[in-house]
């Protein structure tokens, strides 16, 4: 039976273990995959430790972005065949060797867009291109703070603002990290570990701040994130690695005129026009090298438990992929 990699109960890397599961029929509307590439992300660990909702009591299957190949067909389904190549990004279920899913999930693969790219940049690369495109929508001449610069969906956004215009200043952790930051787009790049980054940020700009912060850290940097803003500045916060910030008041907006917003991507992918355009510019943007996807981290599906060490103790960059 084809192997799955589930969380017990809401808890840390140790709650994972391995399933047999079987893989039912397509319905209507349906396609089975076989997957090739599995990306991994931190959304994974927010729902392995309980810090999102739970869809099931027990054994929640992770995993939010894939791809793979069609292996049959339920009714009803249009747009695909048997042996298409497609990728996916939607809550759990990927950490699987097959598995069914609704097919008005999966796009199309370009022919020059190797599986293992793909699953390292669906949820990766439209995490960047929402952000870019709708949370926050970026000019050319603007400067911007984006956090874990040095992370998967970090480095897709330092090229995608290079190739916009704007200026970009990154954070990262070490000399090691700053320096892969740098080359990927970013004009200033701060190590947060030895500098603080809202002091770095008004050397930089020369007490201006920025227009907007693009902050998926949380709790250890959203003070900061605030200070950093210009009057009228927009700080989209999607993601709380160090943990939400539980001590946020509209108030603090105040300070400077802010706004604050805190998208999710399954909002945006739900619809299937934004879905099928945000995928083509993306794939567009690797296809003609604005975009390189750095796949840094191979483990095997087996595996997942250390991927998921490695990613919460800050030892990943890039994106990491585990193989089925």
């Amino acid at each position: 039976m084809p192997l799955a990699i589930a969380a017990k109960s809401p808890g840390g890397p140790d709650v994972l273990h391995a399933l047999d599961l079987p893989t039912p029929a397509p319905s209507s509307g349906e396609v089975a995959l076989r997957h090739t590439a599995i990306g991994v992300n931190f959304i994974d660990t927010y729902f392995r430790s309980g810090l999102y909702p739970w869809p099931v009591e027990q054994d929640l299957v992770l995993g939010s972005e894939a791809a793979g190949v069609i292996t049959a067909l339920g009714p009803d389904v249009a747009g695909f065949k048997i042996g298409d190549r497609v990728g996916y990004t939607i809550p759990n279920g990927a950490y699987v060797r097959e598995r069914v899913i609704e097919a008005r999930h999966l796009v199309a693969l370009p022919t020059d867009i190797a599986d293992e790219i793909a699953a390292a940049a669906m949820l990766k690369g439209l995490t960047a291109h929402y952000l870019l495109h709708r949370s926050f929508q970026v000019q050319a001449g603007q400067t911007v703070l984006f956090h874990a610069a040095a992370g998967g969906v970090g480095l897709i956004a330092g090229q995608w603002l290079a190739a916009k215009g704007v200026t970009a200043i990154g954070t990262a952790g070490g000399a090691e990290k700053c320096a892969l930051a740098a080359r990927h787009g970013y004009a200033h790049v701060i190590d947060y570990t030895s500098e603080g980054f809202a002091a770095r940020v008004a050397d930089i700009t020369g007490g201006k701040g920025v227009d907007a912060v693009y902050d998926s850290v949380g709790k250890d940097t959203y003070p900061g994130s605030l200070k950093c803003l210009k009057t009228f500045g927009t700080l989209v916060n999607f993601g709380q690695s160090s943990g939400p910030a539980l001590d946020f008041k509209l108030s603090d907006l105040a300070a400077g005129s802010f706004t604050v917003t805190r998208p999710v991507l399954f909002h945006f992918t739900a619809d299937a026009d934004y879905l099928k355009t945000a995928s083509s510019d993306l794939f567009s943007m690797i296809e003609n090298g604005s975009l390189k996807i750095n796949v840094n981290q191979r483990f095997d599906l087996e595996n997942a438990g250390d991927a998921h060490r490695a990613l919460e103790g800050r030892k990943t960059t890039g994106s990491t992929i585990l193989a089925p």
